[in-house]
C-alpha cells in the first residue's frame, strides 16, 4: 500500500469527525459548560469500568506473549520518569508525563494495525491493550494521587502524613478507583475459567461501545469553551514526544534487545499513536491542565496524520 492511499484511509477515521461534532455541538450551545463535568462522571464512573472489565474478563495471562509489551512499557517508562525529572513532582508535571506516554490504542490503534498488519498484528495489539490501561493508569493514579497529597501537605494547615503513610494511601487509592479496579476484577474474573451471563455481558457491551464516542465528543466540546491557542506551545512540545519520541526511543530500545520483525512493528506503531482520549478524563477527574491535554489531544491526533503513516512506511521497510 502507498503512502498517500494510507493518508486517505487514514483521514476516514471516525475521530477527527467526533472530536469536530463536539465542537460544533458545544460552540452550537446544544450543550453547556457546566454539564461538561457531569459528562465526565458518567464516562468516567460508568462506561470506563464496562468496558475494561468486559475486556479483561476474557483475557487468560498463561496466552499472553509479554516479551514486545514489557519492551513498550519500559519506552514508556522512561519517557514518564524523564518528564517528572524535568518538569518536577506536581500534579499537573504527572499530566503532562501520562498525555506523553498514553496511546489512542482502541480507536485509531485497532482499525490501523488490522489495516496495516492484518490478525498477526491485532494479535500483539490485543496483547498490548489487556494491559495498557492497567499498568499505565495504574501507574498514573499512584503518581496523581502522591503528587495531589504532596500538594496538600505543603499548603497552611495540612498536616504532614509522612512518606510511608502518603505512599500506601496512593496505592489504595491507586486500587480503589474507577480504572484499575474493573481490570483488576475482570483478570481475576478471566482466571476462575466462567464467562459472564448474556445478561450482563450485552449492557456492559453497549455501555463500552458508549465510551470512545462519548469520550471523543466531550473533547471537542471542552474545546469549543477553551482556548487552544493559548496553550498550543506546550500542547505541540507533548505531541512532539507522544508522536516521535516514544516511537523513537522505543525501536532503539526494541533493537538493542534483539527484537526485531512484527512484534517491534506493532509496538512502534502503538506508540506513534496519538494522546488517548483517557488522559482528557484523567486531567478532568482531577481538575487539572484540562485545557493543556485538550489541546494535547488535538494537536497530536492532527500531527499523527503526518508522523503515523511515516512511521508505518519505515516500520515496513525494516527487516
Amino acid at each position: 500500500m502507498g503512502l498517500t492511499c494510507f493518508i486517505f484511509r487514514f483521514l476516514r477515521r471516525p475521530l477527527v469527525l467526533f472530536i469536530a461534532i463536539g465542537f460544533l455541538s458545544g460552540r452550537g450551545g446544544w450543550i453547556q459548560a457546566a454539564s461538561i463535568k457531569d459528562l465526565s462522571n458518567l464516562v468516567f464512573m460508568v462506561l470506563t469500568p464496562a468496558l475494561l472489565f468486559r475486556t479483561m474478563s476474557t483475557v487468560h495471562v498463561e496466552d499472553l506473549n509479554f516479551g514486545p509489551v514489557a519492551v513498550y512499557f519500559a519506552a514508556a517508562g522512561l519517557i514518564y520518569g524523564v518528564a517528572l525529572a524535568v518538569l518536577g513532582f506536581s500534579s499537573v508535571s504527572a499530566a503532562r508525563a501520562l498525555a506523553s506516554t498514553f496511546s489512542n490504542t482502541i480507536m485509531i490503534g485497532v482499525p490501523l494495525v488490522g489495516l496495516a498488519f492484518g490478525e498477526a498484528g491485532l494479535v500483539t495489539l490485543f496483547t498490548l491493550i489487556s494491559v495498557h490501561s492497567l499498568v499505565l493508569l495504574t501507574a498514573a493514579t499512584v503518581v496523581f494521587e502522591l503528587a495531589v497529597a504532596r500538594e496538600r501537605a505543603g499548603r497552611p494547615g495540612q498536616v504532614h502524613a509522612g512518606t510511608l503513610v502518603t505512599a500506601l494511601r496512593a496505592a489504595r487509592n491507586g486500587i480503589l478507583h474507577p480504572v484499575p479496579l474493573p481490570i483488576l476484577a475482570g483478570l481475576l474474573f478471566a482466571q476462575t475459567g466462567w464467562t459472564v451471563p448474556a445478561v450482563i455481558d450485552k449492557p456492559l457491551q453497549l455501555l463500552g461501545q458508549a465510551l470512545g464516542p462519548l469520550a471523543l465528543l466531550m473533547v471537542g466540546i471542552t474545546l469549543a469553551y477553551s482556548s487552544v491557542g493559548g496553550h498550543f506551545k506546550r500542547a505541540l512540545a507533548i505531541s512532539l514526544v507522544k508522536n516521535t519520541v516514544h516511537p523513537l526511543l522505543l525501536a532503539g530500545l526494541g533493537w538493542a534487545l534483539g527484537l526485531w520483525g512484527l512484534p517491534l512493528a506493532v509496538m512502534v506503531v502503538a506508540a506513534a499513536l496519538p494522546v488517548g482520549a483517557n488522559v482528557f478524563l484523567f486531567s478532568q477527574r482531577y481538575e487539572v491542565a484540562q485545557e493543556e491535554v485538550t489541546a494535547s489531544v488535538a494537536v497530536s491526533t492532527t500531527l499523527a496524520l503526518v508522523t503515523v503513516p511515516v512511521v508505518l512506511w519505515l516500520v515496513s521497510r525494516s527487516p
